[in-house]
């Protein structure tokens, strides 16, 4: 583990730490992730802002208030930076810091006004994921089951103009929670590549929140990153294959479909957001990287594999897409 440069590209830490510093704490990231972070070589983590159902109508509040709790949560520590650029990437590789890099993720914030992604930009945001399960003005988004609703749809007009804008300012693009039209639509307008944070494979769990390998070829074409998703549910719907090793399971197809350039750990840990008794998640947290790593050892993936799954994807895609 000890040459591993980690990177995890999806996290809910804007919810996270907003909740727990709206109870008075203080320095949850140094308090409850920067061991076990730093102990598993945890270099890089993307930072989401996740706004909840009921938190829609006031989804710019909320987003700014998250993102508030991150800087000022950063402020109070000694070993985590925000990344914003070419020039921080190429820092943190030399430094004994953790990462973060916030991202919307599902574009209820800006509510019909593009240009507020420009604000958020100043803030520091840098990903912007284009809808959650649900509905937006943007997109329609890839629900867990099938709810009762009207005729599903891809990018809204003020969508594709959404994307185009974010295209303008650089902000990486994240299709998890898009669904199949919309995928379609972004692979239409988009010009750059663009991410899937935190998605698996639907070949081994037909869920239509994960991807096809279609999609999952799509995303290889563009030269874009699939981030693997932890929570149980997405991993498997089987509970004997919500394990570590069903996890590696969507790696290994997508290593052997789209090659190992391309796909990356995203691994959404629920079980902190909703601080559940109940572990959400088929890893404890970042604590089980190493069964993860002698998981795919096991499965005669070579160490320079493995150190692209790890971070080394990520890293480079970031790294190429900033300015």
């Amino acid at each position: 583990m000890k040459d591993f440069f980690i990177v995890d590209g999806h996290f809910d830490l804007g919810g996270i730490i907003y909740k727990r510093r709206k109870r008075g704490l203080t320095r949850i990231l140094e308090n409850e992730y920067y061991s076990a972070m730093s102990k598993n070589h945890v270099k890089l983590v993307v930072a989401a802002i996740f706004i909840e159902t009921d938190q829609v109508d006031m989804a710019l509040k909320e987003s700014l208030l998250q993102i508030n709790a991150i800087l000022t949560d950063v402020q109070e520590s000694e070993h985590f930076v925000i990344i914003e650029s070419k020039k921080d990437l190429l820092k943190l590789r030399n430094s004994k810091d953790i990462g973060l890099i916030m991202s919307l993720e599902g574009a209820e914030p800006i509510l019909r006004q593009k240009e507020l992604l420009n604000i958020f930009y100043k803030l520091g945001v840098r990903g912007l994921g284009l809808t959650w399960s649900r509905r937006n003005f943007v997109a329609d988004g890839s629900y867990f089951r099938n709810p009762r609703e009207g005729i599903k749809g891809g990018l809204t007009p003020f969508g594709i103009e959404v994307l185009e804008f974010a295209e303008g300012l650089n902000m990486f693009v994240d299709v998890s929670h898009l669904n199949d039209p919309g995928f379609e639509d972004v692979l239409l307008y988009h010009q750059k590549p663009f991410i899937a944070s935190h998605s698996n494979a639907r070949a081994i769990n037909n869920l239509v929140r994960n991807l096809t390998l279609d999609q999952l070829k799509s995303i290889q074409s563009v030269g874009g990153v699939i981030g693997i998703n932890a929570y149980k549910k997405v991993v498997s719907e089987n509970e004997d294959l919500q394990t570590i090793k069903g996890l590696c399971d969507h790696i290994e197809y997508m290593v052997k479909n789209i090659g190992a350039d391309h796909v990356g750990f995203g691994f959404d840990f629920c079980t902190p957001y909703y601080e559940s008794d109940v572990l959400l998640d088929v890893m404890s947290g970042y604590e089980a990287l190493p069964m993860v790593i002698e998981e795919l050892r096991s499965r005669d993936l070579d160490e320079a594999t493995i150190n692209k799954i790890a971070g080394e994807n990520w890293y480079q895609f970031f790294l190429k897409h900033f300015k």
